[in-house]
């Protein structure tokens, strides 16, 4: 008889429930991606309004420093991860989080900011997308395309359902007045579906990935390519520096498109921004879950990194509203098949046996990007004084970073 610690609570007994798991990691990854990368936009919007003399520059290095400390703490997730129960290492992201969020209430000075955020980066990414994916690349294995594009679906829907909310809440009440509920909505929305849903792995329960009941004696094996031997293929290198442009100019141009429609249209105008980029992202990342495994994954993604590219680029040069939400829309299209896309691709090369710690390694090296690119487009659009040259910059480089996917060659190894 299984335990009760370990059971799956929510899922019916004696039936597989690993698409209960994807549930609670899809769940971990609406509340993070909402309070936490749509939410930089969103608080970066607020504090420029709030702190006029904030320019925009400085407040996307404060951005920056977040995804950088978020980035190197996923590192240090992925060796947890190989020793620890998951749901004790997003324990701790939900309660280290909480604090931060009231942290961002009594923020008056710009180091203050830094310091929330560096908090705030060690809890997003306790609870981040490095767990879910590990825990989902653990449960499913044939249908890892599938799980995976369920289980991330909750980055995007948390940007259409919960940032429009998180910008009123804001918007209405300040900061100040803001910080307790988004602090109560990470600490429940964390630590709820961690305790009823997120279980480490199936052999603990008695099953195999996929929902094969486990033979009795059974020993679960994770096959796959070590690490130390992972870091050093062309096929990695390839990938993490393609991931270095191409999240570079994705993220730059996410952190500051509620600020981009906002100064073309409306302040209600652009809390619709996030719905639309997020709405696009859900449907298309769905429908990638589906095609993905049709087609070989490394030329997918220069495809997709080719789409993205012009998008941003059309945004950019678009001042009518319905002409810019389409190619919003188009962008958030992108969106959520690049950012699950390099999970797929690192565990249809390497494996599930050391994925966590390849994909964390090549995640730190690829954030440098992920970093660079909000002070970037900051920065150009402070110099320019609009975002037209900024977003064609962004574009840009995501097309350089689709021209280098295509040196590295198939993901799928043959047996």
């Amino acid at each position: 008889m299984q335990q009760l610690d370990t059971r799956v609570y929510l899922a019916p007994r004696d039936k597989f429930p690993g698409w209960w798991v994807v549930g609670g990691c899809f769940t971990l990854l609406f509340f993070g991606s909402a309070l936490g990368f749509y939410g930089m936009s969103v608080y970066l919007n607020a504090f420029s309004n709030e702190h006029p003399d904030w320019n925009v520059s400085s407040l996307s290095v404060a951005t920056t420093f977040f995804f950088l400390i978020g980035g190197i703490w996923n590192v240090v997730v992925a060796r947890l991860i190989a020793k620890y129960d998951v749901r004790h290492i997003s324990y701790g992201g939900a309660v280290l989080g909480a604090i931060s969020l009231l942290g961002l209430g009594h923020v008056q000075e710009k180091w203050h900011l830094f310091a929330v955020y560096g908090v705030f980066a060690i809890a997003w990414s306790s609870s981040g997308l490095t767990l879910a994916t590990t825990v989902v690349t653990r449960w499913f294995h044939s249908k890892r395309a599938s799980a995976i594009a369920a289980a991330s679906s909750g980055l995007s829907v948390g940007g259409i359902v919960l940032s429009p909310i998180i910008k009123s809440i804001i918007d209405s009440r300040t900061m100040s007045g803001a910080a307790p509920i988004l602090a109560l909505l990470w600490l429940l929305g964390m630590s709820i579906p961690t305790f009823l849903l997120i279980r480490a792995d199936p052999g603990a329960l008695n099953w195999m990935p996929d929902g094969q009941p486990k033979p009795e004696n059974h020993v679960l094996e994770m096959p796959g390519t070590p690490m130390n031997i992972a870091v050093r293929t062309r096929f990695f290198w390839v990938v993490t520096m393609g991931y270095v442009l191409v999240m570079g100019s994705q993220v730059g141009a996410i952190q500051q498109i509620v600020k981009l429609v906002e100064e073309r249209t409306t302040k209600e105008t652009a809390a619709l921004a996030t719905s639309v980029l997020s709405g696009a992202s859900v449907v298309f990342r769905l429908v990638g879950g589906r095609i993905i495994p049709k087609f070989p994954l490394a030329k997918f993604m220069v495809f997709i990194a080719v789409i993205q590219g012009c998008a941003i680029v059309l945004i950019g040069q678009m001042h009518n509203t319905v002409a810019l939400f389409l190619a919003i829309g188009l962008f958030g299209a992108m969106v959520g098949n690049v950012l699950m896309m390099q999970s797929l691709l690192i565990a249809q090369r390497f494996g599930v046996k050391d994925y966590a710690r390849i994909s964390a390694r090549s995640g730190l090296v690829s954030l440098t990007g992920t970093a660079i690119g909000p002070i970037l487009i900051g920065s150009i659009r402070d110099a320019a004084g609009n975002y037209d040259t900024p977003y064609l910059v962004a574009g840009i480089i995501s097309l350089i970073g689709a021209a280098l996917f295509t040196l590295s060659g198939p993901a799928e190894v043959e047996d």
